[in-house]
């Protein structure tokens, strides 16, 4: 018997199916093969058609299960992951009425700062915790004032899972979590946010039906199981976005436990139990996946926009080069790439840069010294310094990691990536063997009532590796990108 988990991306999509009486994976696969479109009609637009997410979980559902060998029946729930902080809009047929509006696309950050200003920064960050900023509540304020037809027709409103659980099961709703991830949640009443939705001139009836992280959400129907190839109403029993289940995969719920993904955005996710904030919004703070109003339990995000896009960037530019030629050229390099330093900041507006498009950049290169191996390393070096300059602002709110757990994944797997993070922060990094989809397939046990906790989920999780901090120039070579960073921001 299997629980599955599906984990929406906006590179890919993955499946992956866990067997429940070994907690091993036993199938997975990831499609497309290259990085799904993003749609940029303009700058700082991002966009994805959500039927090709549907398309691309039909590929991986079946791929998964077949390498399993596993049959309809013996799949006895399903979890989903999925990309943060998307809009997905839906007439009273429940047909999607634009692309999906997703989480790294700016339009949004003038609707929320003018919120924030007119609704005030002191009542915004006592009951948000965060700015409205570049998230889904502003992303729709966009739609409202450029997109007036479609937004009269808008009967609901969805983030990327929510759709996709929609796709699965007929039924629209929501978790608690997902509303705080969108900024309409109020953390001092627990529930939606009545004065934000009247800022923006929000009828609340917009808003998805809420249902509890881990719980039945809907069963597959007939149509979606026949596409799936699998049973009918098999239950749809836990969603969350792709950081509160990365960090539900890593077993990181409770306080002071951090995790951190290096995918195509890079973040670092630490729990807590106070309701706090940055009062600058550079970091974020969202209901964790076991959160309740007696025993809070929130997540603290940050998040850079261009991680693994960077490196994607860089592995196009120098010829195809695999992932794992990349790192080793990287490792032939000394810390510091030989003056050349990267900002990986191309993927739009950065939270943890007040919003700002920075923008990425080579600076120092030397085109009689420099080659392949040092924009290999510089890209690594790069996204690791931004990781800590955002750790620092953490630092700030009380999250000040002594260990990291992290995914054996993505730029995880480069030596480089993680001696540079654990000699630069001082934190120890953990690797495990596990990944998004099979973070939603524990979820999905958990809310079916197969395992008895997310303790008993988690039992099975196996550490990988250990990385622990050790001394090099890595100070030095992280002030020298700074120095670079604060001209670019002045």
């Amino acid at each position: 018997m299997y629980v599955l988990g599906i984990d929406l991306g906006s590179s890919s999509v993955k499946a992956a199916l866990l067997e429940i009486a070994s907690g091993r994976c036993v199938g997975s696969a990831t499609f497309p093969e290259v990085e799904m479109e993003i749609a940029a009609s303009q700058p700082g637009f991002a966009e994805q058609d959500s039927a090709v997410w549907y398309r691309c979980m039909v590929a991986a559902v079946r791929g998964a299960a077949e390498q399993a060998g596993a049959a309809p029946d013996e799949i006895k729930a399903i979890g989903i992951a999925y990309q943060m902080h998307g809009l997905v809009c839906v007439d009273s047929k429940g047909e999607v009425l634009r692309p999906a509006i997703i989480w790294c696309d700016s339009r949004g950050v003038p609707y929320g700062d003018r919120a924030m200003e007119e609704i005030g920064r002191d009542r915004c960050l006592a009951h948000l915790l965060n700015s409205p900023g570049n998230f889904t509540a502003s992303k729709l304020a966009w739609v409202k004032e450029n997109e007036p037809e479609i937004f009269r027709r808008i009967h609901k409103i969805m983030l990327p899972g929510d759709w996709l659980a929609y796709a699965l099961t007929g039924r629209i709703c929501t978790t608690p979590s997902g509303l705080s991830e969108g900024i309409f949640w109020d953390y001092h009443d627990e529930a939606p946010c009545g004065f934000l939705l009247e800022q923006f001139g929000f009828d609340p009836d917009l808003l998805a039906e809420r249902v509890p992280t881990f719980s039945v959400q809907g069963e597959l129907t007939r149509a979606a199981a026949a596409e799936l190839g699998l049973a009918v109403g098999i239950p749809v029993a836990y969603r969350a976005g792709d950081q509160p289940n990365n960090a539900l995969s890593l077993n990181v719920l409770n306080p002071g436990e951090v995790a951190a993904t290096a995918g195509t955005s890079g973040v670092v996710y630490g729990i807590s139990d106070q309701k706090q904030f940055d009062p600058e919004s550079r970091v974020n703070t969202f209901l964790h996946v076991n959160h309740t109003a007696e025993t809070p339990r929130l997540g603290v995000l940050l998040c850079i926009n261009g991680t693994g896009s960077m490196n994607a960037w860089a592995r196009r530019l120098l010829g195809q080069l695999t992932y794992d030629e990349m790192n080793q050229l990287a490792g032939g390099i000394p810390t510091g790439s030989d003056g050349l330093m990267v900002l990986p900041f191309g993927n739009g507006a950065e939270r943890m840069l007040g919003n700002r498009i920075v923008g990425a950049g080579l600076t120092g290169l030397d085109l009689n010294r420099h080659g392949r191996a040092h924009v290999c390393r510089a890209v690594q070096e790069g996204v690791v310094f931004s990781f800590h300059y955002g750790l620092q602002i953490m630092a700030q709110v009380g999250m000040t990691p002594r260990t990291i757990r992290a995914g054996s994944a993505n730029m995880f797997l480069s030596d480089v990536f993680c001696e540079t993070l654990a000699g630069l922060s001082g934190a120890t990094i953990e690797l495990y063997d596990t990944d998004g989809a099979l973070g939603a397939a524990r979820g999905a046990g958990v809310g079916a009532g197969i395992f008895r906790s997310e303790e008993d989920a988690l039992a099975s999780l196996r550490r990988r590796k250990v990385v622990e901090p050790k001394a090099g120039d890595y100070q030095q070579a992280y002030y020298g990108w700074r120095a670079v960073l604060d001209r670019n921001l002045e």
